[in-house]
């Protein structure tokens, strides 16, 4: 009992801390600079990351990426698809995840889904994704942190 209190604790304080830090990338060199989606891993575990994103076509989520502490990775190369980007990550390590209310389409494997609707019924976990506001940018990094380090 006391081990589920203390993962339903630290799940809400992965969702509700200001852990999340949304960042603008900001290039150094004009010509060779690529407008990407990029997540940064600032925090003492390996994660794993699924992004949603609506495009011309529609809504698509993909996953996952495997990212270790201290690293980043690029999800999305090119042009940030939409405004609004949804994350959703799990800690490996310490147990706990990076939720939200956007409820989207995931699998327990790599997988790139289209459409975020019916998941159960096509076969799909329906998870929560956090909302990111990327203010129309065409490249963004998210940066991820240990809810220890933004009370401090």
């Amino acid at each position: 009992m006391l081990a589920q209190l203390h993962n339903w604790v630290r799940q809400r304080a992965r969702q509700h801390a200001a852990a999340i830090m949304m960042l603008p990338f900001l290039a150094l060199s004009g010509a060779s600079a690529r407008a990407d989606l990029k997540l940064c891993n600032s925090t003492a575990s390996r994660i794993g990351v699924a992004v949603g994103y609506q495009d011309a076509t529609g809504w698509a989520t993909e996953g996952w990426w495997n990212i270790a502490s201290q690293t980043c990775e690029t999800l999305l190369k090119g042009a940030v698809p939409s405004r609004f980007i949804y994350i959703h990550a799990l800690d490996y390590d310490r147990g706990g995840e990076w939720v939200g209310t956007n409820f989207m389409c995931t699998d327990e494997k790599s997988f790139a889904i289209r459409g975020v609707q019916d998941c159960q019924q096509r076969g799909f976990k329906r998870t929560g994704f956090f909302e990111v506001d990327t203010g129309e940018s065409q490249e963004w990094t998210i940066r991820l942190t240990d809810p220890e380090a933004s009370e401090k």
